[in-house]
């Protein structure tokens, strides 16, 4: 090999500086995406919309309603199987959020998405 004939190929031919740029912006680019999804919220319902469970983008239940037809003495179990079914839901809903952000970050990354 020639004297000054290796350019860094081993990454696409990106310098280091380029790197660190590049990898400095993917991080401020994650804690924006990190603080507007924590804003969000994310509501799911279930038994015909009885039961009503909101989460934040935090992962944190902040409201549940439950119709008053919801609540049969008699059958305690339908209604705690209920709100385990929404609350469950806006969970999904919440992480399937992030997961999206989070693929449309490092999708121009190739092999090192799975990284993030």
């Amino acid at each position: 090999m020639a004297k000054g004939s290796y350019r860094g190929g081993g990454f696409g031919g990106m310098n280091q500086a380029a790197m660190m740029k590049q990898a400095q912006k993917m991080q401020r680019d994650l804690m924006q995406m990190q603080q507007d999804l924590e804003q969000q919220t994310y509501t799911a319902a279930s038994g015909g919309g009885v039961v009503k469970a909101t989460v934040s983008g935090k992962r944190e239940l902040t409201e549940l309603v439950i119709d008053p037809e919801a609540v049969d003495p008699d059958d305690v179990e339908m209604l705690q199987d209920m709100v385990i079914a929404a609350v469950n839901e806006a969970m999904r809903k919440a992480e399937e959020a992030s997961a999206q952000s989070m693929s449309r970050l490092t999708g121009g990354l190739g092999g090192l998405g799975g990284m993030f």
